[in-house]
Protein backbone atom coordinates (compact mmCIF):
# COMPACT_ATOMS: atom_id res chain seq x y z
CA UNK A 1 0.00 0.00 0.00
CA UNK A 2 0.91 3.68 -0.95
CA UNK A 3 2.42 5.80 1.87
CA UNK A 4 -0.04 8.69 0.94
CA UNK A 5 -3.87 8.43 0.75
CA UNK A 6 -6.51 10.42 0.62
CA UNK A 7 -10.52 9.42 0.05
CA UNK A 8 -13.30 11.65 -1.12
CA UNK A 9 -16.36 11.09 -0.84
CA UNK A 10 -18.50 12.76 -3.94
CA UNK A 11 -21.56 14.07 -3.41
CA UNK A 12 -24.26 11.50 -4.36
CA UNK A 13 -21.28 9.34 -5.81
CA UNK A 14 -18.61 7.23 -5.18
CA UNK A 15 -15.22 7.79 -3.17
CA UNK A 16 -12.57 8.45 -5.06
CA UNK A 17 -9.69 6.71 -3.70
CA UNK A 18 -5.95 8.34 -4.20
CA UNK A 19 -2.42 7.02 -3.73
CA UNK A 20 -3.10 3.14 -3.35
CA UNK A 21 -2.21 0.89 -5.21
CA UNK A 22 -4.50 -1.60 -4.09
CA UNK A 23 -7.73 -2.56 -1.40
CA UNK A 24 -7.62 -5.59 0.91
CA UNK A 25 -10.84 -8.21 1.19
CA UNK A 26 -10.31 -9.04 4.52
CA UNK A 27 -12.19 -11.96 4.71
CA UNK A 28 -9.32 -13.49 3.52
CA UNK A 29 -6.44 -10.81 3.12
CA UNK A 30 -6.25 -11.10 -0.82
CA UNK A 31 -5.22 -7.58 -2.46
CA UNK A 32 -7.12 -6.04 -5.07
CA UNK A 33 -4.82 -3.64 -7.39
CA UNK A 34 -6.01 -0.53 -8.03
CA UNK A 35 -4.45 2.46 -10.21
CA UNK A 36 -3.31 5.28 -8.33
CA UNK A 37 -6.91 6.80 -8.38
CA UNK A 38 -10.00 4.52 -8.33
CA UNK A 39 -13.73 4.99 -7.59
CA UNK A 40 -15.14 3.04 -5.27
CA UNK A 41 -18.94 2.15 -4.58
CA UNK A 42 -20.96 3.45 -1.73
CA UNK A 43 -24.46 3.44 -3.20
CA UNK A 44 -24.55 -0.84 -2.81
CA UNK A 45 -25.75 -0.89 -6.11
CA UNK A 46 -22.65 -1.85 -8.28
CA UNK A 47 -22.23 -4.72 -10.24
CA UNK A 48 -18.91 -4.83 -9.80
CA UNK A 49 -18.14 -4.14 -5.92
CA UNK A 50 -15.59 -2.82 -4.46
CA UNK A 51 -15.65 -0.98 -7.52
CA UNK A 52 -18.27 1.64 -8.75
CA UNK A 53 -19.62 0.76 -11.63
CA UNK A 54 -22.06 4.24 -12.27
CA UNK A 55 -25.45 2.46 -10.69
CA UNK A 56 -25.85 5.57 -8.01
CA UNK A 57 -26.91 7.60 -11.51
CA UNK A 58 -29.72 5.33 -11.81
CA UNK A 59 -30.37 4.04 -8.04
CA UNK A 60 -31.11 7.62 -6.23
CA UNK A 61 -28.66 7.21 -3.71
CA UNK A 62 -27.99 9.91 -1.58
CA UNK A 63 -25.10 11.12 0.67
CA UNK A 64 -27.01 12.71 2.61
CA UNK A 65 -26.75 12.10 6.49
CA UNK A 66 -30.08 10.76 7.98
CA UNK A 67 -32.45 13.19 10.06
CA UNK A 68 -33.31 10.73 12.44
CA UNK A 69 -29.26 9.23 12.57
CA UNK A 70 -28.09 8.67 16.62
CA UNK A 71 -26.38 11.68 16.75
CA UNK A 72 -22.56 12.45 17.90
CA UNK A 73 -21.97 12.78 21.39
CA UNK A 74 -19.16 11.57 23.49
CA UNK A 75 -19.39 10.03 26.50
CA UNK A 76 -17.33 9.18 29.07
CA UNK A 77 -17.53 5.96 31.79
CA UNK A 78 -14.39 6.52 34.54
CA UNK A 79 -13.06 3.03 36.28
CA UNK A 80 -13.96 3.37 40.56
CA UNK A 81 -9.66 3.76 41.11
CA UNK A 82 -9.86 6.33 38.17
CA UNK A 83 -7.35 4.65 36.25
CA UNK A 84 -9.33 4.13 33.21
CA UNK A 85 -11.65 6.21 30.93
CA UNK A 86 -13.35 4.71 28.22
CA UNK A 87 -14.88 6.99 26.08
CA UNK A 88 -17.60 6.49 23.37
CA UNK A 89 -19.34 7.98 20.53
CA UNK A 90 -22.29 6.33 19.65
CA UNK A 91 -22.78 8.12 16.30
CA UNK A 92 -19.66 6.56 15.12
CA UNK A 93 -20.47 2.95 15.35
CA UNK A 94 -20.75 0.53 12.91
CA UNK A 95 -21.94 -2.38 15.45
CA UNK A 96 -18.53 -4.28 14.25
CA UNK A 97 -19.52 -6.08 17.45
CA UNK A 98 -15.90 -6.79 18.74
CA UNK A 99 -16.08 -5.09 22.23
CA UNK A 100 -19.31 -6.91 23.21
CA UNK A 101 -18.35 -10.00 21.63
CA UNK A 102 -14.66 -10.12 22.88
CA UNK A 103 -15.33 -8.31 26.55
CA UNK A 104 -19.02 -8.72 27.59
CA UNK A 105 -18.55 -7.97 31.05
CA UNK A 106 -17.61 -4.26 30.02
CA UNK A 107 -19.51 -4.19 27.05
CA UNK A 108 -23.04 -5.22 28.09
CA UNK A 109 -25.73 -5.03 25.91
CA UNK A 110 -29.07 -4.26 26.43
CA UNK A 111 -27.66 -2.63 29.82
CA UNK A 112 -27.79 0.81 31.13
CA UNK A 113 -24.93 1.97 31.05
CA UNK A 114 -23.48 -0.06 28.72
CA UNK A 115 -20.20 0.27 29.41
CA UNK A 116 -18.59 -0.71 32.74
CA UNK A 117 -15.54 0.08 33.14
CA UNK A 118 -14.53 -1.84 36.11
CA UNK A 119 -16.06 -4.81 34.01
CA UNK A 120 -12.41 -6.14 33.76
CA UNK A 121 -8.69 -4.65 34.09
CA UNK A 122 -7.27 -1.65 32.46
CA UNK A 123 -5.17 -3.39 29.98
CA UNK A 124 -7.88 -5.99 28.89
CA UNK A 125 -10.32 -2.82 28.00
CA UNK A 126 -7.84 -1.42 26.60
CA UNK A 127 -6.64 -4.02 24.15
CA UNK A 128 -10.60 -4.99 23.37
CA UNK A 129 -10.76 -0.86 22.56
CA UNK A 130 -7.77 -1.24 19.96
CA UNK A 131 -10.16 -3.36 17.43
CA UNK A 132 -12.80 -1.24 17.30
CA UNK A 133 -12.88 -0.39 13.80
CA UNK A 134 -14.67 2.47 13.58
CA UNK A 135 -13.29 5.17 16.16
CA UNK A 136 -15.93 5.69 18.50
CA UNK A 137 -14.26 3.95 21.26
CA UNK A 138 -11.25 5.18 22.46
CA UNK A 139 -9.50 5.77 25.93
CA UNK A 140 -7.38 7.44 28.52
CA UNK A 141 -5.44 5.60 30.21
CA UNK A 142 -3.97 7.03 33.60
CA UNK A 143 -4.21 10.79 32.53
CA UNK A 144 -3.21 10.06 28.57
CA UNK A 145 -5.61 9.78 26.03
CA UNK A 146 -5.25 6.98 23.01
CA UNK A 147 -6.98 7.12 20.16
CA UNK A 148 -4.63 6.89 17.49
CA UNK A 149 -2.90 3.78 16.65
CA UNK A 150 -0.50 4.60 14.06
CA UNK A 151 0.39 1.94 11.61
CA UNK A 152 0.75 1.92 7.36
CA UNK A 153 -2.12 3.68 5.67
CA UNK A 154 -4.48 0.73 4.08
CA UNK A 155 -7.86 0.70 3.19
CA UNK A 156 -9.44 -3.31 3.05
CA UNK A 157 -13.28 -4.05 3.11
CA UNK A 158 -15.70 -6.20 4.69
CA UNK A 159 -18.20 -8.51 2.51
CA UNK A 160 -21.37 -7.17 3.33
CA UNK A 161 -19.34 -4.70 5.73
CA UNK A 162 -18.15 -1.73 5.05
CA UNK A 163 -14.70 -0.22 4.18
CA UNK A 164 -12.01 -0.42 7.11
CA UNK A 165 -9.63 2.61 6.61
CA UNK A 166 -6.35 2.38 9.36
CA UNK A 167 -3.07 4.42 9.57
CA UNK A 168 -4.48 8.47 8.75
CA UNK A 169 -5.70 8.46 5.72
CA UNK A 170 -7.02 11.51 5.16
CA UNK A 171 -11.19 11.91 4.87
CA UNK A 172 -11.76 15.22 2.42
CA UNK A 173 -14.04 17.62 3.08
CA UNK A 174 -15.56 15.54 5.98
CA UNK A 175 -16.83 16.94 9.30
CA UNK A 176 -15.09 15.09 12.26
CA UNK A 177 -17.32 14.75 15.30
CA UNK A 178 -15.14 15.79 18.25
CA UNK A 179 -12.69 13.46 19.63
CA UNK A 180 -13.21 11.32 16.65
CA UNK A 181 -9.86 10.38 14.49
CA UNK A 182 -8.67 10.28 10.88
CA UNK A 183 -6.29 7.37 12.17
CA UNK A 184 -9.04 4.68 11.85
CA UNK A 185 -12.78 4.70 10.30
CA UNK A 186 -15.36 2.97 8.32
CA UNK A 187 -17.22 4.17 5.69
CA UNK A 188 -20.65 2.84 5.06
CA UNK A 189 -20.60 0.89 1.47
CA UNK A 190 -24.39 -0.42 1.43
CA UNK A 191 -25.61 3.12 0.90
CA UNK A 192 -27.92 2.59 3.89
CA UNK A 193 -25.75 4.29 6.53
CA UNK A 194 -28.36 7.08 8.68
CA UNK A 195 -24.30 8.42 9.28
CA UNK A 196 -22.99 8.81 5.84
CA UNK A 197 -19.86 8.86 4.73
CA UNK A 198 -19.32 6.34 7.94
CA UNK A 199 -21.00 3.33 8.36
CA UNK A 200 -23.87 3.00 10.91
CA UNK A 201 -24.11 -0.68 10.98
CA UNK A 202 -27.12 -0.22 8.48
CA UNK A 203 -25.83 -3.21 6.51
CA UNK A 204 -27.03 -5.95 9.10
CA UNK A 205 -30.57 -4.44 8.79
CA UNK A 206 -30.53 -4.58 5.03
CA UNK A 207 -29.32 -7.58 4.51
CA UNK A 208 -26.53 -5.77 2.18
CA UNK A 209 -25.48 -8.76 -0.12
CA UNK A 210 -21.83 -8.79 -2.04
CA UNK A 211 -22.82 -10.95 -4.97
CA UNK A 212 -25.84 -8.47 -5.60
CA UNK A 213 -26.37 -7.91 -9.52
CA UNK A 214 -23.54 -9.48 -10.52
Amino acid sequence: MADQLRITATENGPYLLEGADEITRMSDGEALPVEKTAALCRCGGSKNKPFCDGTHAQNGFSGAKDPDRVLNSRDSYTSADGRIMVQDDRGLCAHAARCTDNLASVFRLDTEPWIDPDGAGAAEIAAVIGRCPSGALSYVLEGTEHRDRGGTPAIGYVPGGPYVVTGGVDLVDVDMPEGSTMDHYALCRCGASQNKPFCSGKHWHVDFDEEAGR
